[in-house]
Order: C-alpha cells, then structure tokens, then sequence
C-alpha cells in the first residue's frame, strides 16, 4: 500500500465517503493549466464577474473604521438580521422576525446548518434534480438518504407534484431545491409551487428547504416566488438565501436561514458549537446590500439574460446539442448525449466526465460534468464571463466537437 493509500484509510469513513465537489475540481484543474502558460477560458465556476456594487464596499470599509473588529453574536448582528426579516418581507411576502433568523458563513454553510440539525441516520431528503453538487454529499455527512427526483429535459428540468407525492414515505423528512435552479437555470412558477405545496401540506413531518441564493437572476415576466410566502406552509418552509450571486458578493461569505423559531434556535446552538458567529465586516457589508438600492443587482441581472440569449444562441447551432432556455441564474445546460461513444482517433467520450475533461485538454474551456448535478448527459457551462470569452469559448467547443467520430 502507498504512504497516501495508507494515510486515506486513517482519515474518518465520512469524509473517505464524500466526493470532491465537482465545480471545484474542474476549477483547479483550470487554474493549473493556465498556470502551464495555456489560454484557458474557465466556465466552470459560479461567480459573478463583476465587482461588489460601491456602496457596500463603502460600508465594509465604515465597519473598520467604527471598530466592528471582534466577535459577532453567533446568529449574526441584530441590525442584519432585522435587514434580512425587512427583505423577506418586502421581497418575498415572508414575515419572520429577526429571532427567525441565522446568519451564516454562506448560503452553504446555511444548507448544511439545517440538514445537520433536522435529519437523523436514515431519514430521507427528496432532492429535486438536476441539484447542485453539494446536496446529496450533505445529506450523506448527516447519514441520510437522498431520493432523487429527476426533472425532464421536456419540462425544462423540473420536477412535478406528482413526481413528489409519488416519492414521499415514512421516512421523507426534508424536500429540498432551487430555485433559480442551479446548474439549469429553471425557474418554478407560483402555479407549479403552490401545487407542490398542496402535496406536502398532506404530510405534516415533511420539511421543505428553498434554496433561493438566485432569486434576483430571474427572466421571467412574472417573477420569483417563494413557497414560504404559503400560510400553510410557513412554519415548515426554510428559506435559505444570501449575497453572493444577486450582490456579486461571493467572496464576503455571508448566507442565511429564515425558518420557525425552533429550527432556527436548533441552528444557532450548532453553529455556536462549530463556527461561532460569521466575518463582522461582511456583516456590516450585508447590511448596506439589503436595506440599499437594488439597480447594480437589476444591471447585472440584465446581463446575465443577455449572456444567456448569446450563449444559446450559439450552443443551438452546434450538431448534436440539445439545449434548453435557463429561466434564470447565469448557466447553459446542454444535452451532449449525442457525443458518448464518439472518438477523436486518441479518446473516446463514453460519459459527461469523459467529456468535460476532453474538453478542457483538448481547447482549454473549462465547463462541470452533469454527472455530479444528478444530470450525467449534460454539461454545466457558466455565463458569468464576458461576452467575448463566451463566443469564443463556444466557437472552440464547436470546433472540438467536430473532430469526434
């Protein structure tokens, strides 16, 4: 056995059981080959590229000034969380308290929070898919199981109600998903959530858990919905949401859960345990984002479907690629079935890993695998970039793609 084999079998058997995020994979293996002196144009990652909006930075920069240097109360300071009940309300028609809030080190670490402190060994999560990456991998850390629900390419990935009653037993405990949907860009209507929610109001032990981190990325003429807005769900939704795609505020790691007061306390006496409360700037910075003006993030989100009608345009004219149209969020999903057990004469793509990492060494664009999204026969491809690195970025996909046979 090699030292490293040897030194894997030491580590605990949860974590040898977790898979390595895939977006972050594929990020570093871009980042690696451009470190070589390679042209790499990376659409893997999901990160705004533009800068946080002035005003907030001009409040990180105040909170210095003011001292806000030390510890911050674990569910986060009570003028933010007072800043989040206002949002949701004003936002969503979600009427929480502050105490119904918890503020945490991202909208990632806000997920887990809530799995941790919900789900025992053997309690089921119904995870709508296509779902980002994490969901499943964090359900296996609280020794859950995942159900799967697979969203049909025809139905633009989404999952329906009959889909979800059929999937709900004993033993479900939280329905989770997103929306804006990440990696596909769907949106749920306020007719296709409120049938859902009338499915769950039937099963009383059942937990919903939203993740709406997307919510201002949206192209639809009617708008987003959140089932927390339904009365006679309230006290079972958890809404969770942050800073980090609507404010381009990835780095400042701030997300949140808006939930009953008990889940919430359940999730303070946790995160007390393991992070303590999150970076105090940041909060300081949040603050300035909820209660400011919302026209950088409505600038951006017009971009955003800018770069989408560019980007589809463009992946609908390659042979063989099925593409929907993303209703929101910044990524292009597409379909490259078509291409397993096609060859360049030196590989052969038998699977959407076969392919993304093809791609990546064969024209330096870096994209994610379906595979880890619970979709193996697409490809995740970020429109977070500038528009001339996305044409180019497709013109070399295409380019590619037709040297497979």
């Amino acid at each position: 056995m090699s030292a490293v084999a040897e030194q894997t079998t030491r580590l605990a058997d949860r974590i040898n059981a977790l898979e390595e995020s895939s977006t972050l994979a594929m990020t570093k293996m871009a980042r690696e080959l451009a470190a070589q002196g390679h042209k790499v144009i990376s659409l893997s990652v999901g990160e705004p590229d533009f800068k946080t909006p002035a005003h907030i930075c001009e409040a990180a920069k105040k909170a210095i000034d003011d001292g806000f240097h030390g510890y911050s109360p674990v569910a986060g300071y009570p003028d933010l969380r007072k800043a989040i009940a206002d949002k949701l309300k004003r936002d969503n028609n979600i009427d929480w308290k502050p105490e119904n809030i918890v503020v945490s080190t991202g909208a990632k670490h806000s997920l887990a929070n809530v799995i941790q402190v919900l789900i025992n060994p053997g309690d089921e999560v119904v995870i709508f898919a296509p779902y980002w990456v994490s969901y499943s991998e964090m359900v296996k850390l609280a020794e859950g199981k995942s159900v799967i629900l697979d969203g049909a390419f025809e139905n633009d990935f989404k999952v329906t109600a009959e889909q979800l009653e059929a999937a709900i037993t004993p033993r479900t405990r939280i329905v989770m998903y997103a929306s804006p949907n990440n990696p596909t860009g769907a949106v749920y209507s306020e007719k296709e959530l409120r049938e859902i929610a009338a499915v769950l109001e039937k099963h009383e032990d059942v937990y919903v858990l939203a993740d709406e981190i997307y919510e201002y990325i949206n192209f639809t003429d009617e708008g987003h919905f959140s089932i927390g807005s339904i009365p006679e769900l309230k006290d079972r939704v958890i809404t969770v949401n942050g800073v980090a795609k609507g404010y381009a505020m990835t780095g400042w790691r701030i997300g949140f859960i808006a939930a009953a007061k008990w889940i919430a306390e359940g999730v303070e006496k946790l995160q007390g345990q393991v992070t303590s409360g999150t970076n105090s700037i940041a909060q300081k910075a949040a603050v300035a984002a909820f209660n400011g003006p919302m026209e950088p993030s409505i600038e951006m989100t017009k971009a955003y479907q800018r770069r989408r009608d560019l980007v589809v345009g463009l992946l609908k004219d390659i042979p063989g690629f099925k593409v929907n149209v993303p209703q929101g969020a910044f990524y292009a999903f597409p379909d490259v079935s078509y291409y397993f057990g096609k060859s360049d004469d030196t590989t052969t793509i038998n699977n959407s890993d076969d392919f993304s990492n093809w791609l990546l060494n064969k024209s330096f664009v870096s994209t994610v695998a379906g595979s880890g999204f619970g979709a193996p026969n697409c490809i995740r491809i970020s429109t977070a970039a500038a528009d001339e690195a996305l044409v180019e970025a497709v013109g070399r996909i295409k380019s590619a793609v037709a040297t497979l046979k």
